[in-house]
């Protein structure tokens, strides 16, 4: 007999939001650079002054995403339109000591974050006597320490609320929510011992759906950016780069660490294109920028496919793991409800080949069924019926 095939693995779903409407929140203490990082980033001007809270109500802006392949499409077809993919960008007001039990304005500031489907953690790791700090001194471990408790005793307010709703209907014998009390339960455990972040627990497919009907905190994945003076982001040097590594491996392992320079940026952000080229060339040093986009992009789990021709390049966000007739859906309902195929090309074959003819002409351009699940990068021509599809 035929060995067995092995079993499919389990594809679970994503910890957090479904949709591609999602957003990544930035947050920190006060006057660690989060409203200028947000102005540079935005190209924006939301309020930036040397003064605690100076962020009430987030600002929201949305970026669009660095991505070489794209800029090759539109060079190449020299569209009428260019559609890049955006990331959703919040400014949240800083956090401070006690803020989930309502100091400063934290409350409200957390019900923001809690909205956000990734996170920016921004730190400040530079001295200066014109910017002042809201715990007196800078030191970016103690700031990660406080961030970190802040949202962790939060998700236990949140998470005990929820237990003490449900723990009498279960104990009662109500199955419907054995499912749900079962995985707060877990999630107490994790959060009230510090055992590891939620996100890197054990959960099986049917505990994740639990698990998102609560949205908490600690289950969104962070990137931790270090605000660094231009000199030391310039040098590539600082004292206490070494010891928010260390943090972060031992409190949140495998998470993404991006050092930047706020200063720099902005005044990068003021120089022409040949100045800027000049100013970084003589200096050795690059914006963090782009780096910074695609990697908070990639934090949301979120992922695009192209269509380009003559009349418009665009790139059009899908979630990890979303089968063709979905990302067919996104350009138009009609195209999922009526889905015959999707032709797809591969950037990097359409680059090596220079045209659609020649890839062809290779045989990598490709019949895709409603099977098939969508790269990153893909270039496709979707076909439906729309005979098939029934009148109103």
């Amino acid at each position: 007999m035929p060995p067995k095939k092995p079993a499919a693995p389990e594809v679970k779903p994503l910890i957090g939001r479904v949709g591609t409407n999602l957003k990544i929140g930035i947050v920190g203490l006060p006057n660690v650079g989060k409203s200028t990082f947000f102005n540079v980033l935005t190209k924006s001007q939301a309020q930036a002054e040397n003064f605690p809270f100076c962020t009430i109500d987030p600002n929201e802006s949305r970026v669009p995403v660095p991505d070489e392949r794209w800029q090759f499409l539109c060079e190449y077809h020299k569209p009428a339109s260019k559609v890049p993919a955006f990331l959703n960008v919040t400014d949240i007001a800083g956090l401070v000591k006690g803020a989930s039990e309502g100091q400063g304005l934290g409350n409200a500031f957390l019900s923001h974050i809690k909205a956000c489907d990734a996170l920016f953690h921004l730190m400040r790791a530079f001295d200066d006597g014109d910017v002042t700090h809201v715990e007196g001194d800078v030191n970016p471990v103690r700031d990660l320490e406080i961030i970190a408790n802040e949202l962790r005793l939060k998700d236990i307010e949140c998470v005990n609320a929820a237990y003490d709703k449900i723990a009498k209907l279960v104990e009662r014998g109500d199955k419907k929510l054995k499912a749900e009390y079962d995985v707060l339960v877990k999630v107490k455990d994790l959060l009230e011992n510090k055992q590891q972040h939620i996100r890197f627990a054990d959960w099986d497919g049917k505990e994740i759906i639990e698990l998102n009907k609560h949205l908490l905190i600690t289950s969104k994945p962070l990137i931790y950016l270090i605000n660094l003076s231009e000199k030391d982001y310039i040098r590539k040097k600082n004292k206490w780069l070494p010891k928010i590594k260390e943090w972060v491996d031992a409190n949140d392992p495998g998470a993404l660490i991006i050092p930047f320079s706020g200063v720099l940026e902005n005044k990068l952000l003021e120089m022409g294109e040949e100045e800027r080229a000049e100013y970084c060339k003589a200096n050795n040093c690059t914006s963090a920028l782009d780096k910074i986009i695609t990697q908070g992009y990639k934090a949301l789990q979120l992922e695009y496919y192209f269509t380009c021709g003559p009349d418009e390049v665009k790139a059009w966000t899908i979630q990890k793991g979303t089968k063709a007739p979905q990302a067919a859906g996104k350009i138009h309902t009609d195209f999922e409800k009526g889905f015959v195929m999707a032709e797809v090309m591969k950037f990097s074959d359409f680059k090596e080949e220079g045209s659609e003819a020649a890839v062809k002409a290779a045989g990598k351009y490709h019949q895709r069924g409603r099977n098939y699940t969508v790269e990153d990068g893909d270039i496709i021509f979707f076909k439906f019926n729309a005979a098939g599809l029934k009148k109103k």
